[in-house]
This record gives C-alpha cells, sequence and structure tokens, in this order.
C-alpha cells in the first residue's frame, strides 16, 4: 500500500461516480491508484512499480 491510494471511503465515494462497465481483468481502483502514484512522485509510465497493472492499462 502506499501513501497515495485511496481509501476505503475515498473510493466509495468515486465508485459511486464511477458508470458500471464490463467485468476488468485489473479494478478501476488500482488503476486509479496507479494514476495517483504516477502524479504525486512524478515518475516515468515504464517506471510504475510492479505492485501496479502494466502501464499500457494505465494509460487512460
Amino acid at each position: 500500500m502506499y501513501e497515495t491510494d485511496l481509501t476505503d471511503f475515498q473510493w466509495h465515494v468515486m465508485q459511486n461516480a464511477l458508470p458500471v462497465a464490463r467485468r476488468r481483468k485489473y479494478s478501476l481502483r488500482l488503476i486509479l491508484n496507479a494514476l495517483l502514484y504516477l502524479t504525486k512522485s512524478g515518475c516515468q509510465w515504464r517506471l510504475l512499480p510492479h505492485d501496479f497493472p502494466p502501464y499500457p492499462i494505465c494509460f487512460y
């Protein structure tokens, strides 16, 4: 768990705003956590830690 990860409460609020979609291989929460990590750390897409989905998946 990273400092930038969404809390359960934050995820609950966000989840209500997101559209219900098909079943995914990676959860939207994990993708959002990766985007928050990238924004906070300023790292390059290809240097995303292995705890997150591959960078092409997170590149929305």
